[in-house]
This record gives C-alpha cells, structure tokens and sequence, in this order.
C-alpha cells in the first residue's frame, strides 16, 4: 500500500500530459510487471476514432511520446485492434486471454461516453484480489487526474483548449523544429522537405463580431463563439490543434503538410462557417491568415506573420484566407525580419 502511495504521488506532482503518462507507465512497470503496456490517447476523426500510442513498454524496451503532438506514424483506426475497439464500445475494461495463456486488459478513461484514454496491459498471470484493487485504483487516479488537466487546458466557454496551452504547445513545436533541423536530415525529413510539407499556424477572426454583441447582447454573442468552436472542431484534422486565442479570435496549428492543403483545410473551416446559421444572428463569416513555422521562429515571429495575413484579409473584403508567403511573394506585403538572436514572449 505504501508503495502504491508513493507512485501515486509522483503521478500527483506532474503538471504535463507526457510526464504523467512516463510516471504512469513507470508506476504499472513496478507495481504490477507487465510484459507489456501501452497508453493510448483516442481522437474523434469524423466517424472514426484514432488512437496514438504515447508511452508504454514491449519487447524494445520503453518508449515516450509528446502526447501534445501525435505523430501519424503512430496513430491508427482504433478498427484495427479488435479488442481495442471493444472497448471503446462498452466503455468497460475488456479482457482476452493470448494463445500463451498471458491476459490482456484494457481499460478505458471516459469524457462523454467516449475513451480519451485507453490503458492496455498484457499480464503473464492473474492478479490477487488485492493488486486487482490497487490496479483499478491506479487507473482510475490515473483518469481523474487527467480530467484536472483537461479542465486547466480547456477554454471554459469554447471547449477548445485555450490561450495558456496555445503557448506551451507554440514553444515546444518550435523547440521541436529547431532541434530538427540541427539534426542531420532523416529519410522522413529528406521527404518532408521534397514536398514542402511544413507546420502551418493560422489565425482565424469573426468578422465585425462587436456587431454581434452590440445588437443582440453579450449571451448571443457567447452562443456564436460556441457554435463556431463546434464547427472548427468538424472542420480539421483529429491531430491539428484548436485554440480560442482570446475573444473572437482562434488560432489552428496545422499538422505538417503542403502549402495548398493547409490552404484547402482552412478554405474549408471558411465555407463551413459561412454556411452554418448561427441562432438569432443568421450568418457570420471569418478571416483567415496563415504562415509556416521556421526552425528559428520566435513564438512572435510565427503570430506576427500569419497576423500580417489576416491583416490583409480584413482590408481585402473579409470572409477570405490568405497566406503570407503567397503575398510576400506576390508583393502584396512586405517580408517581415527575423530577429536572431532575441527571445520574445507572450
């Protein structure tokens, strides 16, 4: 019991999702020995739902992922397991027993009537009733805590997650950006930079929303803003990440990709809006800008650029995307400096 304790608070002390779920794995390792374990974060994507397999331990030893940023290569169907799948339908622990007579136990962490979590556990033996209960307690410490970070990381109006998280996961994909390309280049970032794929970040504004608020109140101009992070979340990728910035204003980070599919995806969330009827305000319409993150970008280099394109949205008409580089190329606008060397924060 007291070992279990312990664990308990190492997992209690950590305030990042990638850190609680390496506490996580190292309290299952010890505690209960399993051959092998895995957590996985699930995403709703359309009528499906992936799952990104960010810490756990098998045959090649451990292994920890940022469980900000699910990585493709990493993501599949949940279809694709059986037993996985299983679970997300009952929303119970499932058990199978293997050909080598080991279990297998999944438990799933629920929001909604939908896994975010799943905690998959193969074990050469069964447990005393006394490890069941500490098992089910971990785990359930394990949900509980996640749904405190959920709360802290969300926008309370929105859902979307909010300005705070939006600057964590800026600095640690820049951070990832500029360690990347002081690396030698890989098979996969050879690729990357053969076809321009790049993250994209993009600031999204509701047009004349003061509008809204001033002619049909406040509450009704809380309604729009909730109904448009719904259709944002419809719009996007499982794996690009939503912000609400502050006020009208919302930010997407882009997965890596090319140009003109980030600019078909935002295109897309653009018509998506305009054709939503909002309640009592009929339609509304947004602005886009959009810019790529550079290795040696300031968070404020990044904003400041795609900020520059929605600028130019606004003066060209509104309920528009347009990207940066495609107008500093054209000679629309005129190219930001960079300045080395200076850190600049929020």
């Amino acid at each position: 019991m007291l070992e279990l304790i312990s664990h308990i608070v190492e997992i209690s002390s950590r305030r990042d999702r990638t850190e609680i779920n390496s506490a996580t794995v190292d309290s299952l390792l010890d505690l209960f020995h399993p051959q092998r374990v895995t957590i996985y974060r699930c995403y709703a994507a359309g009528k499906k739902t992936m799952v990104f397999a960010c810490a756990g331990y098998g045959p090649n030893g451990r292994f920890l992922r940022n469980a900000y940023l699910p990585e493709q290569s990493y993501c599949r169907p949940i279809e694709r397991d059986p037993l996985l799948n299983r679970c997300r339908k009952e929303l119970s622990a499932v058990l199978d027993i293997l050909k080598d007579g080991s279990h297998r136990i999944i438990f799933p962490i629920n929001r909604l009537d939908e896994p975010i979590y799943m905690i998959d556990l193969s074990l050469s033996e069964e447990f005393s009733a006394d490890q069941r209960v500490a098992l089910m307690g971990l785990i359930e410490y394990f949900g509980n805590h996640i749904a405190l970070l959920d709360y802290g990381e969300a926008d309370t109006l929105t859902g979307l997650s909010s300005r705070k998280t939006f600057d964590k996961h800026l600095f640690e994909l820049l951070g990832k950006a500029s360690s990347d390309s002081q690396r030698d280049s890989t098979q996969e970032s050879r690729r990357s930079e053969k076809t321009g794929a790049t993250h994209w970040l993009a600031v999204c504004d509701i047009d004349r929303f003061k509008l809204v608020n001033d002619n049909f109140g406040h509450l009704i101009g809380d309604e729009v803003l909730i109904m448009l992070a719904q259709v944002m979340n419809q719009s996007f990728r499982f794996d690009d990440q939503l912000f609400r910035f502050g006020g009208e204003e919302f930010i997407a980070l882009l997965q890596p990709t090319e140009e003109k599919f980030a600019l078909a995806a935002l295109e897309r969330f653009r018509t998506n809006v305009e054709k939503q009827l909002f309640s009592r305000v009929g339609h509304v319409t947004v602005s886009i800008g959009f810019s790529s993150l550079m290795p040696n970008d300031t968070p404020t280099d990044a904003i400041d650029r795609a900020d520059e394109a929605l600028y130019y949205a606004k003066r060209h008409g509104r309920n528009r995307v347009d990207c940066y580089e495609r107008l500093v190329a054209s000679g629309e606008v005129e190219a930001k400096e960079i300045a080395k060397g200076e850190v600049e924060l929020f």
